[in-house]
């Protein structure tokens, strides 16, 4: 069966001047000894830690290095590379030993690395600006979920207006209803250059930590 890679591009955004490296990036070993992914894959893995690691420093200038590498290590490992490979169905174009071309489900491993490799060749084929574009584009959710957990969202949204704007963020209640015993607050705030994002809960602190990830989502990352 004949494999229509323009799919995979425009899943990605792009276009591969040179084919045969975005079909060798998906090609496993198993599939060709000698024409494989496994040296792309090795500088994929490679890019994918520079812009991550940069990303993290443009969000957290002042973290502790600790820190950086715990949510670094997050976003690296084969389980985000394989969610992120999934995501694009990029299982569906890596060519893999199958004599008799049945439906086979490949190991994770194959996939996750095939992510890697997919990552080197939009390197070598497009360069850094590019694949940086593409990487954070598919990280994007995923580096939300690090720049929000396990950490005060209103307190980070005020550093981050501090820093850009030398201002902190305006926020207003926007509704205070429900029982005295169970009361919901709806909170939004605003950046000096942003609309209002709202967050809804049973007290104003919970309302305005939803209001402030919100915010934060449009505009960190």
């Amino acid at each position: 069966m004949k494999i229509d890679y323009s799919k995979l591009e425009k899943k990605i955004d792009i276009k591969f001047k040179d084919k045969k490296l975005l079909i060798k990036s998906l090609t496993h070993k198993s599939y060709n000894k000698n024409k494989n992914n496994e040296k792309i894959e090795f500088l994929g893995d490679r890019v994918l830690g520079l812009i991550i690691a940069k990303k993290l420093l443009e969000i957290y200038p002042d973290e502790k290095e600790g820190i950086l590498d715990k949510k670094f290590a997050s976003l690296v490992n084969k389980n985000t590379c394989l969610q992120i490979a999934k995501s694009i169905e990029l299982q569906n174009y890596i060519l893999t030993f199958n004599p008799k071309n049945k439906s086979i489900s490949l190991e994770d491993k194959v996939v996750a690395d095939s992510c890697e490799a997919l990552i080197g060749a939009i390197y070598l084929d497009k360069g850094f600006n590019v694949t940086e574009k593409v990487i954070l584009n598919l990280w994007r959710e995923n580096i939300k979920e690090s720049v929000i957990t396990k950490i005060d969202a209103k307190t980070k949204l005020q550093e981050f207006s501090l820093k850009k704007f030398k201002k902190l963020p305006t926020y207003k209640i926007i509704s205070n209803t429900g029982p005295r015993h169970k009361p919901i607050l709806k909170v939004a705030v605003k950046l000096p250059n942003t609309k209002f994002y709202n967050g809804e809960g049973n007290s104003k602190k919970e309302a305005e930590q939803k209001a402030a990830i919100n915010c934060l989502n449009d505009n960190l990352v």
